[in-house]
Parts: C-alpha cells; sequence; structure tokens
C-alpha cells in the first residue's frame, strides 16, 4: 500500500512520472467556438486550466464550463494579453505554469515536451516554430521578416540563443515569477517574458512546436503595430540593462 505521505505521481508517458502539478493558463476573448478544439488537446494528467476570461461577449466562459467543470474562470479586469496572463499566473497553484493560446493554433499535447524540459533542468521552456522538428501554418511574410530581425536583435544584446521570439507556447518553473518582474499588457508580454528569464541567469531551453491556422474567428494581433511594440520594450530593457551596469555599487 502507498504511504500516505508518499508523493503523488502523475504518469506522462510509459517512461516519464512527475510529481510537479502543472497548471496551464488560456488567455480567451470570444474564444467559444475553438475551445472544444483547445480543450480536448490537453493531457488529463494537468493539475489545473486557469481560464482568464476577456470580458467575452460570446459562451466562452459556459463552454469552458461545461467541457471542463473544474476548469478555474478568472474574470479579467484590464485589457491586453499580457494583463491577461499576468492574472492567470496570479492564479496558478501548480508548480509549473505553461501558457496556451485559445485559438487552436497550439497543440496540447505538447506540453509533455515542455514539461519534460523543465524536469530535465531548465527553468524556462520556450517554444520555437524555427527549431528543428518545429514549424508553423500561420505566418505571413512580414511576421516572418519581422520575429527574424526581432529575434537577432534580442540575440545580440542580451546573450540570447533564441530561434523564435514571437510566440506565446512556453512553460516555466513558478519559481520564475519571483526573479522576473511583468509589466506589460499586450501581445510583447512573450518578449518580455524571453528578455527577462535571461537576464535573471534563468536557464532556458527551446522546444520544437508546430503552429497551426487559427481555427474559428480572426486574431487580434497586428503586425506593424504590435511589431513595434515588441521592438520598444527591447530598446527600453537595454536602456535598464546599461543603466545597472553603469550604476554605482
Amino acid at each position: 500500500m502507498r504511504s500516505l505521505l508518499a508523493p503523488e505521481y502523475r504518469a506522462i508517458t510509459s517512461h516519464l512520472a512527475i510529481t510537479p502539478p502543472v497548471s496551464v493558463v488560456i488567455p480567451a476573448m470570444n474564444e467559444a467556438r475553438n475551445l472544444p478544439h483547445v480543450f480536448k488537446t490537453l493531457p488529463d494528467w494537468i493539475h489545473e486550466v486557469v481560464l482568464v476570461d476577456g470580458n467575452s461577449t460570446d459562451d466562452t466562459v459556459r463552454v469552458a464550463l461545461e467541457l471542463r467543470p473544474d476548469v478555474k474562470v478568472v474574470k479579467q479586469a484590464g485589457k491586453g494579453k499580457g494583463d491577461a496572463l499576468i492574472s492567470g499566473f496570479a492564479a496558478c497553484t501548480g508548480d509549473i505554469i505553461v501558457m496556451v493560446d485559445a485559438d487552436g493554433s497550439a497543440d496540447g499535447q505538447e506540453i509533455v515536451s515542455y514539461v519534460s524540459a523543465l524536469v530535465g533542468g531548465a527553468d524556462f521552456a520556450k517554444g520555437s516554430r524555427f527549431a528543428n522538428g518545429g514549424g508553423t501554418d500561420d505566418m505571413t511574410l512580414i511576421r516572418r521578416l519581422g520575429n527574424r530581425v526581432l529575434c537577432a536583435l534580442v540575440n545580440r544584446r542580451f546573450g540570447a540563443r533564441y530561434t523564435d521570439l514571437c510566440y506565446g507556447y512556453n512553460a516555466f518553473w513558478r519559481h520564475c515569477l519571483d526573479h522576473i518582474v511583468l509589466d506589460c499588457t499586450g501581445f510583447e508580454i512573450e518578449t518580455l517574458i524571453n528578455i527577462r528569464v535571461v537576464k535573471a541567469g534563468l536557464r532556458v531551453q527551446e522546444v520544437p512546436s508546430h503552429e497551426y491556422l487559427r481555427i474559428h474567428g480572426v486574431s487580434n494581433l497586428h503586425a506593424v503595430r504590435d511589431g513595434l511594440r515588441v521592438l520598444r520594450v527591447i530598446l527600453r530593457e537595454r536602456g535598464q540593462r546599461r543603466e545597472r551596469r553603469g550604476a554605482p555599487s
């Protein structure tokens, strides 16, 4: 008989079992038609699903509760993906936090790869569409070029070795939140996280990921506008780094 003091192991594959509970954060606004697919791909061994509702005008919350009665629904007070993720992170109780989009572009079955990277020693598991084994069905030429330029800029300025920058499928140990401050509200939150985990000296491992087409609806992402917001974050972070280096000890 298993001891009452023994940890609860969650079987992930025939070769891997873990004790850390895994929380999945899904920011959603008017994604009721996509949620059945998104929830279906999530592994049954995850600890909790935190849905951050961005004041949806459709049945997003009702559908989520029907699909998974134990889903934790967080009502977003502010606006933007960054604000939603910050609210979702605060509501998580798991030791591992996974970020998943609600548009159906991410395959929840890939979560095992992210968790494997973390239990293998990484602090932050960063999804990459351009690492060997990754791919994308949903990137225009201008977005691809912009992502490449911005990624190269971050690698050069912060000593990172990323193959992808503006991608929202990532996972990390909860303790990472003690080392980084998240203070932006839009899509640039992904870039901010990527930069600050490097600046904090956390161990990063890229995980090949395939991005699929959004199933229903229209994305709120605007390539030029959001690209400029990402650029401003990069320049701001570089400036702060110089200030710290030049500050008196």
